[in-house]
């Protein structure tokens, strides 16, 4: 479907692609269209909803300058799949041994691995970078001790991070999962926001929120912030990856013999990138959104008990060749433990080997917009590719 509305409030109008978008996510939108530094316009996916610092399903290209908040603090949070050479024949009947499989070899929520899983010297050169880093801002070690940082590759988070099973509509057997930077990629996140707010104030930027403060080509922090992001994004990638390799060896052992398919996709979701839009090279940032250029594959999941999607970007211009992360949601975590009790979420998951009781409630599959419709109001944007449907789901 085409663009469903259009605001005009601000400097340049925000192009939605669906017409149910909430008051707080209006105004977020129309709060950073009023930002000097956006160019053209802001595109909105159709799972767009209310996020803190701006708003989640949102694309926004910005000259010379980046809103750290806009990014986030989970820096190249997304998604990882891969096809494995096995059908939904093959399975066992009873899939708790995968799920406990995958529990014991990924740590999730706070913990991380006892000491790297991985080698250090094949990630020395983040190693590096990261050591630079901490020399010209050594702030960032009192907010999280430097070796952490390994210990976390191959972890998942909490949240609505997950690793699934999936079943595709040939019967092919998919593994799937969703983790951004971890802990020092919040820690990243927050201290850069926290500074660019300072830059705001002794610069007394006139700003519609104090959230969208940024910082500019040229000025304090700005070298810093781009190294520094990008630095998170590429450790996001190798945690995915980590994660995958980790979760294809704990399954082994409980199928039969199986190949994995080359990488399908590794993409990120919330990121910020150098892209050139309607004639000017821009700082774009996807905060909860996927590149979808022309031929190019990602992944958008829905809810632990829906469908998720691999997708064929269309290379849509008018959405900066990009579609939604997801299906978004429709209510927060607060009162989706309010409104919903362990037997719905038995109803809504049923049929999937997962977690089911109180302490996942607010990722209950009823806290989240219909996968179907969002698919089918970005139809401009993406094909479908391969419809999965979980069997499998492990939660932070």
């Amino acid at each position: 479907m085409p663009i469903r509305t259009t605001i005009n409030k601000g400097r340049v109008p925000v192009k939605i692609y669906t017409d149910q978008v909430e008051y707080g996510a209006l105004n977020q939108l129309a709060n950073i269209a009023q930002l000097p530094i956006v160019h053209s316009h802001i595109a909105a996916m159709p799972d767009v909803h209310m996020g803190i610092g701006a708003t989640v399903g949102s694309v926004i290209p910005t000259l010379g300058a980046i809103i750290p908040a806009a990014v986030g603090v989970d820096i190249g949070c997304g998604m990882n799949a891969v096809r494995l050479t096995l059908k939904a024949s093959q399975l066992p009947e009873s899939l708790r041994r995968i799920r406990s499989a995958i529990e014991a070899a990924v740590p999730v929520g706070f913990d991380m691995h006892s000491r790297p899983s991985i080698q250090r010297k094949s990630v020395a050169q983040l190693d590096a970078v990261l050591d630079e880093i901490l020399g010209k801002h050594p702030g960032l070690t009192k907010m999280q001790k430097p070796q952490v940082w390994a210990k976390q590759l191959g972890t998942l988070g909490g949240g609505n991070h997950f690793i699934e099973l999936c079943i595709d509509e040939s019967q092919d057997v998919w593994i799937m999962l969703h983790s951004g930077s971890r802990g020092i990629g919040n820690v990243i996140g927050r201290y850069f926001i926290s500074l660019a707010k300072k830059d705001a104030q002794r610069h007394q930027l006139h700003l519609p929120d104090k959230d969208l403060a940024y910082f500019s080509e040229g000025a304090d922090h700005f070298d810093d912030y781009v190294q520094a992001v990008e630095w998170a994004q590429e450790y996001a990638l190798v945690n995915r990856r980590e994660m995958m390799r980790l979760v294809v060896e704990a399954i082994r052992p409980h199928l039969p013999e199986f190949q994995v398919s080359k990488e399908a996709i590794n993409c990120h979701h919330n990121y910020v990138v150098r892209e050139t839009h309607f004639g000017e090279q821009v700082f774009l940032t996807r905060k909860g959104a996927i590149a979808a250029g022309k031929d190019q594959l990602g992944i958008i999941p829905g809810s632990m008990g829906a469908k998720s999607f691999i997708v064929r970007g269309k290379g849509n211009a008018e959405s900066f060749c990009s579609c939604s992360h997801g299906a978004g949601r429709i209510m927060s975590r607060t009162q989706a433990k309010r409104q919903f009790n362990r037997a719905d979420m038995e109803a809504q998951t049923q049929g999937v080997e997962c977690r089911k009781d109180k302490g996942v409630l607010d990722e209950i599959p009823g806290a989240y917009k219909d996968i179907d419709e969002v698919m089918a109001n970005q139809s401009d944007l993406v094909e479908v590719v391969h419809t999965l449907k979980q069997v499998v789901c492990v939660k932070g």
